[in-house]
């Protein structure tokens, strides 16, 4: 239960970081969640593609889901065509 917790929270920060940086639309608490945990997917993915890595600790996983729900906040944005 712990680990679930700490995962929503993570995944909220790093929602809430990317939405800053990308500056779209506020999504809310739970939008941040969803954007941070799906966002930490991406960045996963894309940066080991890429063979980048921020470490394994919590600030290399705030960073790398950031960087992921940029990505992910952009694709929603294109396809939705809103951008403010």
């Amino acid at each position: 239960m712990g680990g679930l917790i700490i995962s929503l929270f993570l995944g909220a920060v790093a929602g809430w970081l990317g939405s800053e940086i990308y500056k779209g639309h506020g999504l809310g608490l739970p939008g941040n969640i969803i954007v941070g945990i799906i966002g930490g997917v991406i960045g996963y993915w894309l940066l080991g593609k890429l063979g980048v890595s921020f470490g394994g600790g919590i600030f290399g996983y705030i960073i790398t889901a950031a960087i992921g729900s940029i990505v992910l906040l952009f694709l929603i944005n294109l396809i939705s065509g809103r951008r403010s």
